[in-house]
């Protein structure tokens, strides 16, 4: 059994004989959330609703119809002893042949979710920009990365959206709301021109910064002699990634931000 994934466009194409396994019901704890689904290949699998015992009695299912060997369509499973799970809860599972309207109706869906993904809007890509952009394209996040160097974006990898702006602070109207805003470019003065323009918006889930406690002194006095409000700053996070782990490398600092917009997004969903 091969776990690679590739995308999901990929996947459809080369295989041709799937079913659609789709979580359709959970009772308690569970693995994944109602509206999870993964696709049965007879070799292959894309995506996961959860994994463990579960997962492996999904797919044997799944493979007992593509093999016309009988199958269910569905399955009412207790998260229990009796497959070795612990998690106490009940999932019900679907199980549909991908055939044409079932391809159409899933590329429907993807879009759909595609839509509706937080964005999160990357403004430099040197060397933080870049780890951060490639820490959240593994997350269920839709990334764009905004620079004025051409050089730059082209060291970033296509599952990034590209935006090159001479004036990179213009783009900041356009961010629909509930958004996220992260800033690391290799200028302070842009930074803080960008940094402005984010936080006289209040519609938006995070703004971050990339910096020191020095470099925040420097903005909240740049604020004031914009005659901005420096309590503007208080929705400023600065630095990024926090100061919990003392550790400066890009990487780091990426994993550590990630987990600041992930918990922002969760934060402004439960207000709105």
């Amino acid at each position: 059994m091969n776990f690679l994934q590739d995308s999901l466009e990929g996947f459809l194409a080369r295989e041709h004989r799937v079913v659609i396994v789709d979580v359709i019901a959970v009772r308690g704890s569970a693995p994944r959330d109602e509206g999870t689904f993964m696709l049965v290949a007879p070799t292959e699998i894309h995506g996961t609703i959860g994994g463990g015992q579960l997962e492996y009695v999904a797919i044997e299912n799944a493979r007992k119809m593509l093999g016309d060997a009988g199958g269910e369509a569905k399955l009412d499973i207790p998260l229990g002893p009796d497959i070795g799970q612990c998690c106490g809860g009940r999932v019900e599972l679907s199980f549909t042949f991908a055939d044409e309207p079932a391809r159409q109706a899933l590329d429907q869906r993807i879009a759909t979710e595609e839509r509706e993904k937080p964005q999160v809007w990357v403004f430099g890509a040197g060397h933080v920009g870049r780890a951060l952009a490639e820490s959240l394209t593994l997350l269920p996040l839709k990334v764009f990365v905004v620079e004025a160097r051409e050089s730059e974006l082209d060291r970033l990898t296509s599952e990034v959206h590209h935006r090159l702006n001479a004036m990179p602070e213009s783009l900041i109207a356009d961010i629909p709301a509930g958004s996220a805003v992260v800033i690391v470019t290799h200028d302070h003065a842009l930074d803080f021109l960008i940094a402005r323009e984010a936080l006289a918006r209040t519609d938006l889930a995070y703004i971050g910064m990339v910096g020191s406690k020095s470099k925040r002194g420097t903005f909240l006095h740049y604020l004031e002699e914009q005659g901005a409000d420096r309590a503007e700053a208080d929705r400023l996070v600065l630095p990024i990634g926090g100061t919990t782990v003392n550790d400066k490398r890009p990487e780091v600092i990426a994993a550590m931000t990630a987990s600041e917009v992930l918990l922002a997004f969760a934060a402004w969903k439960a207000k709105n």
